[in-house]
C-alpha cells in the first residue's frame, strides 16, 4: 500500500443531458425519473498529472426527465488517485525515508457545475525545515510558501481544499433487456480551481442507467 493517497469528490448538480435516440422496443421507455451508477477511470491532465497517476472510483446519480431528450441529473463522484514518484520525492528527502510511500442506441451531451473537495493524505506527518525552495509539489500536498520558500515548521499529515467547479462531456447508451434499462459509456472533463493547484481530470465511466 502506498504512503500517500489522493481523493477527489465531486457533487454535480443541474447537469443537462441531451439524448439522441433511435429505434423502439417494449416497456416503459419514457419514465419521469432516472438513476445511474458507474465505475469511472480517471486520467489526470496537467497540472494535476504532475502529482497523480490514473485513478479509479465510483459515481451515482438520479434526476428528473423533462422530455425524452432533456433531464436534470444530480450526481456524486468519488475518485482514488495514486501519487507519482515526483510528488513524493521531496517529502522522502525531507524525511530521509525512501519508503514514503432507450431506445436501442443513444448519444447524449452532459454538463454542469458542482462542489469539489480534494483531500491529500500521508501515512506519516511531514514537518518542514527552513530554506526549502517552494515548488508546486509542496502546494499540492497542502503546504504554504512565502517569498519563494516553503514556510518553515509546518507539520502536515493531511490537507483538504474545496471549490466550485464545472464539467462537461458526452456519452453513448445501448438497450439491455426490457426498457428502460441501458448500459452507458461516458467521457467527461472536470475542472475545479484549487489552492495553488487546480484539479483537472478526464473521466471515462462505464455503468448502468435506468
Amino acid at each position: 500500500m502506498s504512503l500517500a493517497t489522493k481523493a477527489i469528490i465531486g457533487i454535480t448538480f443541474l447537469a443537462i443531458a441531451h439524448c439522441i435516440v433511435y429505434a423502439q422496443d417494449e416497456g416503459d421507455d419514457d419514465p419521469k425519473g432516472n438513476v445511474n451508477w458507474g465505475l469511472p477511470i480517471s486520467a489526470p491532465l496537467n497540472p494535476t498529472a504532475q502529482f497523480v497517476n490514473l485513478g479509479l472510483g465510483t459515481t451515482a446519480g438520479f434526476g428528473y426527465n423533462f422530455t425524452r431528450r432533456h433531464a436534470v441529473i444530480g450526481e456524486v463522484m468519488w475518485n482514488h488517485l495514486f501519487p507519482t514518484n515526483g510528488a513524493l520525492n521531496p517529502l522522502r528527502a525531507a524525511l530521509q525515508n525512501p519508503e514514503l510511500r432507450g431506445r436501442a442506441i443513444g448519444t447524449y451531451l452532459i454538463g454542469g457545475g458542482g462542489w469539489y473537495y480534494r483531500n491529500a493524505h500521508l501515512s506519516q506527518k511531514v514537518t518542514t525545515g527552513s530554506n526549502i525552495t517552494c515548488n508546486p509539489t509542496w502546494l499540492w500536498w497542502g503546504f504554504s510558501c512565502e517569498s519563494g520558500s516553503v514556510t518553515a515548521n509546518q507539520t502536515i499529515g493531511s490537507s483538504g481544499s474545496h471549490s466550485i467547479g464545472v464539467n462537461g462531456g458526452f456519452g453513448f447508451t445501448a438497450r439491455v433487456g426490457e426498457a428502460p434499462y441501458r448500459v452507458y459509456v461516458e467521457s467527461r472533463y472536470h475542472y475545479a480551481p484549487g489552492r495553488g493547484i487546480s484539479t483537472q481530470l478526464v473521466i471515462v465511466t462505464v455503468g448502468i442507467r435506468y
